[in-house]
């Protein structure tokens, strides 16, 4: 069984561990999408991670589907981010960032502009914004052209994270957001060639940011079967297999599997269709496990996982890496200041 500590290659970088710092929102970005002055060294403090994925960044403004936020499409976000990965790189890391198109789920009091989905379906529910809880509003559906100009954003904002000296990105296609949207039959209804193979999206955008800072620096995240933001899908067993066998060619860094128990027929089917690397995140609801999500990892690590990743324990315990390894104890994470605040629950914990 291949040792959860032990150093591993993914793409042209050679990580110290298995582990990975799964992407976390925060939510203390200022109103131009720009990271606070201490995430330097909240991202530094857990860098003997074998791998950090950040939370997500925007690629545009339209992108956006929450406040403070941080974005990757405007120079002064660029410089912002290179704090980050100058501090994470000092301190002998490696860094991807997640890139988020949040689609219909959003409002217009963000940024006065309205969300835009693959069809005019609104989500159920509300979601929060500066004002409190608003209902969701009915998204514009995106033409065509709108689309491939869309795909162009992910790529541009992957050469700005090239530009803020990131290893690598991770694009979001799970949890609701644009990508799974047009993934998803509920929230995918258009005529268009985007609706009559409802992975085309996924697959382009993939490929064009492949294409744009190479196919060994991309990573693609995605959460069969999850529910989040109105989402249903009825096809799992066969629609993420041949998404999956459709990006395979691409020799991406990795597949990013969250949510998806270890040996289910779904993940066996994913594992055995994809041939490259594979990190996979286990669900992590209700308390954190005694120790740590240790059990779980190396349980994945026996049915084809090469990674695996770790959320909520390592926003309490920077030395996460160590704790697991030597089966210390783990500082319990402050669910009250997941989102917003100050350096209190992000970067005072020891």
């Amino acid at each position: 069984m291949a040792d959860l500590f032990e150093p591993v290659r993914l793409g042209r970088l050679r990580l110290p561990n298995r582990l990975v710092m799964s992407p976390m929102t925060r939510s203390r970005a200022d109103d131009h999408g720009i990271l606070p002055p201490d995430a330097p060294l909240y991202y530094a403090q857990r860098a003997t991670a074998g791998l950090i994925i950040t939370e997500a960044a925007q690629p545009s403004l339209e992108g956006q589907g929450y406040p403070r936020t941080p974005g990757l499409h405007t120079d002064a976000q660029v410089a912002a981010w290179r704090l980050v990965t100058d501090a994470v790189h000092a301190a002998g890391g490696h860094i991807y960032v997640q890139l988020m198109h949040s689609g219909r789920i959003g409002h217009p009091s963000l940024n006065g502009l309205l969300p835009v989905a693959p069809s005019p379906i609104p989500a159920a529910g509300q979601i929060y914004t500066r004002d409190g809880r608003r209902d969701h509003p009915v998204p514009r559906e995106l033409t065509t052209a709108e689309v491939e100009a869309t795909i162009r954003d992910f790529a541009d904002a992957a050469r700005r994270a090239m530009d803020a000296g990131f290893d690598g990105v991770e694009l979001h296609g799970g949890n609701g957001y644009l990508i799974h949207q047009f993934l998803s039959a509920r929230t995918n209804h258009r005529e268009d060639p985007y609706g009559q193979d409802r992975l085309r999206f996924a697959i382009e955008v993939t490929t064009a940011t492949a294409t744009a800072i190479g196919p060994e620096r991309v990573g693609l995240r995605i959460t069969p079967g999850n529910t989040l933001n109105d989402i249903a899908e009825h096809d799992t067993d066969q629609s993420y297999p041949a998404l999956a066998a459709a990006l395979a060619p691409l020799n991406l860094a990795y597949l990013h599997l969250a949510g998806v128990p270890a040996a289910t027929p779904l993940a066996g089917k994913i594992r055995a269709t994809w041939p490259g690397t594979l990190i996979a995140a286990p669900s992590t609801g209700g308390d954190l496990p005694a120790d740590g999500g240790r059990s779980t990892a190396e349980h994945w690590l026996t049915q084809g996982a090469d990674l695996v990743a770790f959320g909520r324990a390592f926003l309490a315990n920077p030395d996460l890496v160590t704790r697991l390894r030597t089966r210390t104890p783990l500082n319990p994470p402050d669910p009250t200041t997941y989102y917003g605040g100050d350096h209190r629950g992000y970067t005072d914990y020891t």
